[in-house]
This record gives C-alpha cells, structure tokens and sequence, in this order.
C-alpha cells in the first residue's frame, strides 16, 4: 500500500556515487550510539531506532546497535542517508532494517558497496509468515504473499536478503512494526544471525529473543482488553500507519478508501474524498482518529483539527521511538492511548 508514496522521495536518495561510497567503506565510521571498532567485534546497525531497539534488546551487553533515524520528528519516508550513513552500513556486521522500500537508502548503499553483509529485512519475514502467533486468529504474514510464498511451519529463520525479490508489495502495509508478530519474527531472526557471527554467544541472543516475546505479550495482553470492550468500533486514520494495531485491536478502519489510497500512492486525496472524510468526522462517525504527526501535511492538519473541534480523541502513531522509551514500551504506550480514547469517546 505505501510503496510508491512520494516514490520514496526518489528512492530516499543516498546522495553518493557508487565511488564515493566505497571509499568511505574502507574509512569506517566511529560516529552515532554504538558500531565499534575493535577487529572481529560486532557492529549491528538499524535504519531506524524502532528496529534499531528490537536488536538492542536481542544483543544484550554483547553488542550495541547504531540507529541511523533517531530523531522523534523525522519522516522515514523522505530521509536521505548521509555519507556516514553509508558508512556505517557499509561496515557492519549485521544491518537490520524494515524492508519493501521504506527505507530504501539501506538497499541502496548494500548494493552500491557490494558488501555481502548480513541483513534481517522485517517485511521480508513479515511476508514469509516467519515467526509465532502472539494473537489468536491474527494473520501476520498479511494475506497477500504470492502463492506459494507463504512457509508453513516455518520458524524465525529466513532467507532474508532474497525472500521478497521480485516480490509486489503493493498490497501490503509496510508499517511492519506495528505487527507484534513480525517485531518477534525480527527479533528471532537476529537472534540467529547474531548466533552465527559470535557462536560463544549463542544461548544469550536466543534467551534474549525468547524473554523479548515474552514481553510483546505485555502489548498484547491491551489489545486485547481494547478487541473486548470495543470490538468493531469505528476509527478514521489520516494515513494507515496504525493498520496493524486497529486489525489486532478488532476495530474497524471507516476511512474512505479514496482517501487513504491517495494518501498511500503519495498522491493528494481528492476535493471529495476529502470532504468525505471531513465529513465522517464531523458527524462522529467514528471514535477515534489516528494521526501521524511525522509526515503531517496542510490535508492532515485539517483532519486533526476537525476531529478535536468536533470532541474526536486524536491518537498519535509515529514511525520513530521517542526518547527515552524502547519499542515494547512504545507499543504498550500506544496501545495504551488508544484504549484511553476509546473508553473517554464512550
């Protein structure tokens, strides 16, 4: 669904030759919270700092992670990777990244240094069904994989690096984060990765990776209670950010199709899709509306604003951690949120 927003910015543009970024392989990359330097040690970098916590929590004190988005305020979508950046994954270990476009500077620069580095893509294993159900009844490889494409029985491992060449995400959301199912998915797979590349420390990542799932159930155990107290419930969203939290919550998404297609071809809605919209919140059609405030523009502020002046509870979802908080946190949070909302719209 979101592949060809903004067309990624043209592709995130990493902003280097094929030359240029080569050469600032060979020169390394001490910057930013975590890559090392020392011979043989693990360096582990995330395209952004969601990812980048789920590595975290699965490396331990064995490693550290260097999250290249960390800012609250940026939008993933339109970042343009830097040369130390480039760098910097061009020099890892391992790269743990979302995958189908989102964050297509990490592909870019893999290809453009022809390093052969380890890499766990999160829609990749999303799209293979990789990983365990932490839902009842919830489908995380997202219905829409090729025939054939989904692994039964399959667990944690991928094939990562090819799983989803050739592969048309346009009937996906690439807000993979948002799925506990593939957040584990990740979290297993670095964990074997990890496994791989520092054998002495196999038993730490595994355990870390179990003790991590264990936690997700603290997320989901509030989606829950959200499916029980207020199952089929309408929301409206100003982008589907927050798809797999509305499907594991058991809510239902009133946004006009119209509208939200725009939103996710990186096209402006229509006049009438967006009075339609405007519309549905004005007449409280809906409980909730979901808001992104990291790719907010003039269309999205009037959502908002319309919401609140019509007594709408305005939920944000974002694409990056805030400070302070790692990703089980930020999911519980925002779940959290959205339970308070619609308890407060009753």
């Amino acid at each position: 669904m979101r592949l060809p927003r903004r067309m990624r910015a043209a592709t995130a543009t990493v902003g280097l030759t094929c030359a240029a970024a080569l050469t600032l392989a060979a020169c390394g990359s001490d910057s930013g919270d975590g890559a090392g330097t020392g011979s043989g040690e693990i360096r582990i970098v995330a395209s952004t700092n969601v990812w980048g916590s789920v590595a975290q929590a699965v490396a331990g004190d064995r490693a550290q992670v260097q999250s290249l988005i960390t800012e609250p305020s940026a939008d993933p979508h339109s970042y343009e990777a830097s040369p130390a950046d480039a760098a910097a994954i061009s020099d890892a270990t391992l790269v743990v990244y979302n995958g189908g476009g989102y964050d297509q500077f990490v592909d870019d620069i893999l290809e453009s240094t022809g390093t052969d580095t380890a890499t766990v893509d999160a829609l990749a294993l999303f799209e293979s069904g990789t990983g365990s159900d932490l839902e009842d009844g919830h489908d995380h490889s997202g219905g829409t994989a090729p025939e054939g494409d989904t692994h039964e029985g399959e667990t944690h491992a991928a094939e990562d690096g090819d799983a989803h060449a050739g592969h048309d995400h346009s009937g996906i959301n690439e807000h993979v984060w948002y799925d506990l199912a593939a957040a584990d998915a990740v979290a297993h797979t670095v964990a074997d990765r990890l496994a791989e590349l520092d054998p002495a420390g196999a038993d730490t990542y595994r355990a870390n990776a179990e003790a991590f799932h264990s936690q997700l159930h603290e997320v989901t155990d509030v989606t829950a209670e959200i499916a029980a107290a207020h199952a089929n419930t309408p929301v409206a969203q100003t982008e589907s950010i927050g798809y797999y939290l509305v499907t594991s919550a058991k809510l239902e998404d009133r946004t006009p199709a119209d509208f939200t297609n725009a939103v996710e071809n990186g096209t402006d809605p229509s006049p009438a899709a967006i009075a339609a919209t405007r519309q549905l919140l004005l007449d409280k059609q809906v409980a909730v509306l979901l808001h992104n405030p990291q790719t907010e523009d003039k269309v999205s502020r009037d959502m908002r604003a319309t919401a609140e002046s019509a007594g709408i509870p305005v939920v944000e979802v974002v694409e990056t951690l805030p400070a302070g908080v790692d990703y089980i946190q930020w999911q519980k949070q925002t779940a959290e949120a959205l339970a308070a909302a619609l308890d407060a719209a009753r």
